[in-house]
């Protein structure tokens, strides 16, 4: 078995023994641990990980094993830090009525049985650009600082001592089903209780945006360990109160409900308990649809470096070739654009030239004071400045 595929697997098992108080045999061998490490910070599952290394009799080196400790220290000190950070941004921006829609927050969190497993995932708001600048303008008087951008989309803030806000006056999804899916579901969105303008999404609104952004992020190659998790403990939650009608009708509109489904499944075949087998694979299944949910996985794994190139799902297809398309039409939107900035820049460029060559006629008063008593004299006067400039220029070559 390929190395990153059994780490993803160990990974997987981990997590899903610490998320059920299980106990975890297993037989590390030659483990790289900078790679083992680094997979699953990538993953956002590190401070998951320490706990299932704790008590292995120190089979990990001790720099890695640090290393995996401090993402669970920060985890087990971010998480009241995080929810207060997140509560005093909302506050605020209620009490300015400032009108924005939370894609996602930290009340994930509570889903986890140990708080300390969670994600420091950030807050995202999505609002208009009429209300981007202000909400921007608020954060910046609380400490935040802009550390990265999304291109035409947002931005992402933060704060030292307090968590990363991402900011969105678009949505940071392409293709125009995305784009009008999401759309629907922010217009959607409830004002929250006690509140005056943060709106927040209804149960099912929230799966079918759970569920969409991981086929999404699965086509693109960034789906991770840890927004299956969430997808996972979120419907476990909520199932019993949830539309699956509703949720499979707006997933049409996307047109990833199979995929997203799919995905939905694989989860629970990773963190699912036995009383979860209604959700997973079903026993009598065919051996092609087992192997599709082995591909999904090796894709996820690998990022992409293995099954992306045996991808068979029409609706993956699909989306792919959207998204191409979206990226080909960027592209040329792209070199339009840096042809038209060249063109202006020449532009510029030969109008210094001519101003050079043809001074205006204050410029050309102040050399030759007799033009102003003759203006209409101008082009002669350009003659003999051109002429002082050539003998000049010779007499330095000769020199």
């Amino acid at each position: 078995m390929n190395q990153v595929l059994f780490e993803g697997r160990l990974m997987v098992n981990m997590i899903s023994t610490i998320l059920h108080k299980g106990a975890l045999q297993v037989r590390y061998g030659r483990m790289n641990w900078e790679r083992m490490f680094r997979t699953a910070d990538y993953h956002r599952v590190a401070n998951i990980i320490y706990l299932g290394l704790l008590g292995n009799g120190g089979a990990v080196p001790e720099r890695w094993m640090s290393r995996f400790y401090e993402r669970y220290q920060e985890a087990l000190i971010a998480g009241g830090n995080f929810e207060s950070a997140e509560q005093e941004i909302l506050a605020l921006l209620d009490m300015e009525k400032v009108s924005c829609a939370v894609l996602s927050s930290a009340t994930i969190r509570g889903l986890y049985e140990l708080p300390e497993t969670a994600d420091m995932s950030p807050l995202r708001l999505y609002m208009s650009p009429e209300v981007y600048t202000r909400v921007k303008g608020f954060l910046v008087d609380m400490g935040y600082e802009t550390i990265q951008r999304y291109e035409e989309c947002g931005e992402r803030m933060h704060r030292i001592s307090g968590m990363n806000v991402d900011i969105y006056q678009k949505l940071p999804f392409k293709t125009k089903y995305y784009e009008k899916g999401m759309r629907e579901l922010t217009l959607r969105a409830r004002v929250r209780t006690g509140g005056t303008g943060v709106r927040i999404f209804y149960p099912e609104d929230r799966m079918v945006y759970r569920m969409a952004s991981v086929a999404y992020q699965y086509v693109n190659d960034e789906l991770m360990l840890r927004d299956m998790l969430d997808l996972f403990l979120y419907h476990r939650a909520w199932r019993e109160q949830l539309s699956q009608g509703y949720i499979t009708k707006k997933l049409q509109g996307f047109h990833v409900d199979a995929l997203a489904e799919k995905l939905l499944r694989l989860s629970y075949m990773w963190f699912g308990e036995k009383e979860d087998k209604e959700y997973m694979a079903a026993a009598g299944e065919q051996l092609e649809d087992l192997n599709s949910f082995d591909l999904l996985e090796n894709r996820i794994f690998s990022r992409g470096e293995f099954g992306k190139d045996k991808e068979a799902d029409p609706q993956a297809l699909g989306l792919a070739r959207l998204l191409n398309r979206e990226e080909e039409k960027e592209s040329r939107k792209a070199k339009k654009e840096t042809k038209r900035q060249k063109k202006e820049e020449n532009k510029k460029a030969r109008g210094r030239y001519l101003r050079w060559v043809f001074p205006d006629y204050k410029y050309m008063s102040g050399l030759y004071p007799s033009l102003e008593k003759v203006p209409f004299l101008l082009p002669f006067y350009w003659g003999v400045r051109g002429v002082r400039l050539l003998i000049g220029l010779i007499k330095n070559r000769d020199q």
